[in-house]
């Protein structure tokens, strides 16, 4: 299925096609985010992602077949991989960024607080949904923002963490 999919893509010029044929799947997404947020083992992000190992295998091998992520084995015996974001990889955080902005405004509930906050290293101040920093208007990347969770997703990560380890 997957390589009619990639044929089909192939017959078109829309990039929205193509690059959907790589990461338009809510694992491969969920996969990405936990790779922004610094978790790279393979446990970390069945962990956060709560897919099966299967499934977290088969999205990490598409990422890695396809440039954006490369793995490096950080024990021999077991054998164990990290993954690692490559440039191509890093280039898609304007895009979590953009879904993040988007859940924030019109999925959540406005009485929730934000799951993440980032702080503009430029000006030292919060910068807010993006693209742009809300509090001086510059552009924001990912090497000029620092993120801090909200003390109620930091549990909500925690817990998942925990009851990974429990059913392991």
């Amino acid at each position: 299925m997957k390589m009619m999919k990639d044929n089909l893509s192939d017959q078109t010029l829309c990039p929205i096609a193509r690059a959907e044929t790589v990461v338009g799947d809510r694992w491969t997404v969920l996969i990405l985010r936990e790779l922004f947020m610094g978790m790279h083992r393979f446990e970390e992000i069945q962990a956060q992602t709560e897919g099966t190992p299967q499934m977290i295998a088969a999205r990490l091998k598409n990422l890695e077949a396809a440039g954006l992520v490369k793995r490096r084995a950080y024990s021999k015996r077991p054998l164990r991989y990290q993954y690692l974001l490559t440039e191509k990889g890093e280039a898609f955080h304007p895009v979590i960024l953009a879904l993040r902005a988007w859940g924030e405004t019109w999925i959540k509930s406005p009485r929730e607080a934000r799951a993440v906050n980032y702080t503009h290293l430029i000006c030292g101040k919060p910068a807010g949904l993006g693209p742009t920093c809300e509090s001086c208007g510059r552009p924001l990347s990912r090497t000029n923002m620092v993120a801090e969770q909200s003390p109620k997703y930091r549990r909500e990560r925690e817990a998942r963490a925990e009851a990974f380890k429990a059913n392991r």
